[in-house]
């Protein structure tokens, strides 16, 4: 489910919702940084979450945040952390269902910051709250709907959810209710998000062969196949937790 063997090609042809999004988050953070004369300051100000304007009317800063990111190290770790984690669930959901998941997620992450921080001044920004939506229904898969995830992926998912809760306390500047409250929505509307929908099918990208005219489907090398699979999984494992390590921790120190 997280092994991305694609090429760049067949990535943003099989995941397009998942492409548009890192797509976005890249674009807006360049444009903030890089350009805040042409827009990019104007864009951050009218996209920021503020709690004092949303309660004024300005209802459309629920949503805007998801998009946005004025850290490079925050926006490479949700950029990262979707780039692993959508990919299963936009081919499983459909692109619709997908999209409306990781909005609702996100939104309501967003809803229980403004109810629970209280203060009017508070600002915030990322997509940390869709992101962990997306770690809400996975979890739902490990807890409830085993016949859509393996051991192997429970294995990842479970220990990259741990270490991403354990960095939502240690860094300071984490909007800790949005990640709280992002994982819980996505739990929430699993069982109707859920519905119907079959396990992820890996063999569904391009590189698979299609079999020869007369040739025996039976591949006599399945059981080594299966325990490379194993090991790859446990090398996508610890390197997805370095990376995610390296990232959390130049957030926490630069």
């Amino acid at each position: 489910m997280f092994i991305r063997h694609e090429s760049f090609q067949s990535f943003t042809r099989l995941y397009p919702v998942v492409t548009v999004l890192i797509g976005i988050h890249i674009v807006l953070f360049l444009w903030m940084n890089l350009l805040p004369g042409l827009g990019g300051l104007y864009i951050q100000w009218m996209g920021v979450g503020w709690n004092a304007r949303i309660f004024e009317g300005e209802y459309w800063r629920l949503l805007t945040p998801i998009f946005l990111h004025v850290s490079l190290t925050h926006m490479l770790f949700n950029s990262f952390s979707l780039f692993l984690f959508g990919p299963a669930l936009e081919q499983m959901l459909g692109r619709g269902r997908f999209i409306a998941a990781y909005f609702a997620t996100g939104i309501l992450a967003n809803v229980a910051t403004l109810f629970i921080v209280g203060n009017t001044t508070y600002l915030h920004l990322g997509a940390s709250g869709a992101i962990f939506g997306l770690f809400g229904m996975y979890m739902y898969m490990v807890l409830y709907r085993k016949d859509l995830i393996d051991q192997g992926n429970q294995q990842v998912v479970m220990t990259i959810l741990m270490i991403g809760l354990i960095m939502t306390f240690v860094n300071p500047n984490i909007n800790i209710w949005a990640h709280i409250f992002g994982l819980i929505a996505g739990a929430a509307i699993s069982p109707v998000i859920l519905h119907n929908v079959k396990s992820f099918n890996m063999f569904s990208a391009p590189r698979r062969r299609p079999l020869d005219d007369g040739e025996i489907g039976f591949d006599p090398q399945r059981w080594q196949k299966k325990a490379r699979s194993k090991k790859r999984i446990q090398i996508v494992l610890f390197t997805v937790i370095g990376v995610l390590v390296l990232i959390g921790l130049a957030a926490r120190f630069l």
